[in-house]
């Protein structure tokens, strides 16, 4: 039998900050995961400030996990922030569910730890805050889902350090 290296123990999904907080300790990764791109932000280790990180073009799973995945081991990430998208009235539809299972699927491939995160509004925020900025449409589009990765994960920091 071959005795190669274990396979890494599975991740573990919650939506309790409690929780996530005793389970994890050091910089955070935030996820905006769209049907084409998935934003990334990164918090500082002292996870107070989150800064927008990288837009991966989603192909196939296994291509964005594996480039996600080594992110997170280039900087030392500790757990990742996913961004649930509820509808405005709380019910989930088609991509909060899409959402669930890429967490899922991550969750086989890392033990990292991941906390669902309520994102309703975060893409219209950015957008208004890009468009406050007084950005073009093409430089919006390059950037909107790193800085909805970025309020993402700056709204969970803030929860996290209990200010908010």
């Amino acid at each position: 039998m071959n005795q190669s290296a274990a396979p890494a123990p599975p991740g573990r999904t919650t939506e309790d900050q409690q929780d996530f907080r005793d389970i994890t300790d050091g910089r955070l990764i935030g996820i905006d995961a769209g049907t084409k791109t998935l934003g990334l932000a990164l918090s500082d280790v002292r996870r107070t400030i989150a800064s927008p990180l990288e837009t991966i073009r989603r192909t196939k799973f296994t291509a964005d996990a594996t480039r996600l995945l080594s992110l997170a081991a280039e900087h030392n990430v500790a757990g990742l922030v996913l961004g649930l998208p509820r509808n405005l009235d709380g019910t989930e539809g088609p991509r909060a569910q899409a959402t669930r299972a890429l967490a899922r699927n991550l969750n086989k491939l890392s033990p990292l730890p991941i906390l669902l995160w309520d994102e309703r509004l975060t893409t219209a925020e950015a957008q208004r805050m890009l468009i406050d900025a007084d950005q073009t449409r093409k430089r919006r589009a390059e950037v909107i889902d790193k800085l909805a990765a970025t309020i993402i994960l700056q709204s969970a920091l803030d929860r996290l350090n209990n200010k908010a």
